[in-house]
C-alpha cells in the first residue's frame, strides 16, 4: 500500500471516529442530566431557577388564600418529639430533603444561614429527611453541614399529607401555621430571603 493510499484511508478513518466521540459524548451528557434528574429529585427548570424571570417564581399566598399545613408529631433524630403545632407563632421553613439528594445540598449552606440570621426575629427551621435513611447516618450528615435545627426522619404519611413527589420540596408556614408558599426544587436563595422576611413582618 503506498503512501498515498495510507492516507486516503486514515483520513476518513480519524473523521469517524471523532464522530463517534462526539456522538458518546453527547450521550454520556444526556446520561448524567438523566441520572441527576432521577437521583437528586431534580427537574431541569429548577436547575435553571436562576436564569427564570422572578416574575415565574412562586410568589407569596395572598393571607385570605393559604391553608392550614398538616401537622405532624414525630420523635427527632436525638430522640426529642417534635410536632410542628409547637411552632404556631414562628414562621417555620419545612425542608423535605435527603443526604444524597444533589439539589438538597446546594440549598442547605442557605438554609443554615436563614436559621444564623433570622432565627432571633421568629425563624424556625425543620428538616425532614424523606429517604428512610438511619437516624445514624442522618446525625453525622447533619453534624457535617453544621444544621443546628430540628431533623428528623420523615414518614410516608407525612410525605402524603403534604404531596412530596420530588426533592428537595421546601414550605414556608406563616404564624398561623398556613402554607404561605410550597416550592420544589431548588430555591432561589434571594427571592427565598425575601419571602421570609416578608412573613416575619406579618402579624
Amino acid at each position: 500500500m503506498t503512501k498515498t493510499m495510507e492516507h486516503t484511508l486514515v483520513r476518513p478513518q480519524l473523521e469517524l471516529h471523532r464522530n463517534l466521540s462526539l456522538e458518546f459524548l453527547a450521550a454520556l451528557a444526556v446520561f448524567w442530566v438523566i441520572l441527576i434528574w432521577d437521583q437528586g429529585g431534580l427537574r431541569l427548570k429548577t436547575v435553571l431557577a436562576h436564569d427564570v424571570p422572578s416574575a415565574t417564581r412562586e410568589a407569596l399566598i395572598p393571607k385570605a388564600s393559604r391553608k392550614p399545613a398538616p401537622n405532624f408529631s414525630i420523635t427527632d433524630i436525638e430522640g426529642t418529639p417534635l410536632s410542628l403545632s409547637q411552632f404556631r407563632g414562628k414562621v417555620v421553613l419545612l425542608d423535605f430533603w435527603g443526604t444524597t439528594c444533589g439539589g438538597c445540598k446546594i440549598e442547605l449552606p442557605w438554609y443554615v444561614a436563614f436559621d444564623r440570621d433570622f432565627g432571633s426575629r421568629g425563624l424556625s427551621l425543620i428538616g425532614l429527611d424523606m429517604y428512610g435513611e438511619k437516624p445514624s447516618v442522618v446525625r453525622t450528615f447533619v453534624k457535617t453541614w453544621h444544621m443546628k435545627y430540628p431533623v428528623a426522619i420523615g414518614t410516608d404519611r407525612i410525605g402524603d399529607e403534604f404531596h412530596v413527589q420530588e426533592l428537595p420540596m421546601t414550605l414556608l408556614i406563616d404564624r398561623h401555621g398556613r402554607i404561605a408558599v410550597s416550592h420544589v426544587g431548588i430555591v432561589n436563595q434571594g427571592q427565598f430571603q425575601a419571602d421570609i422576611e416578608a412573613l416575619l413582618r406579618e402579624r
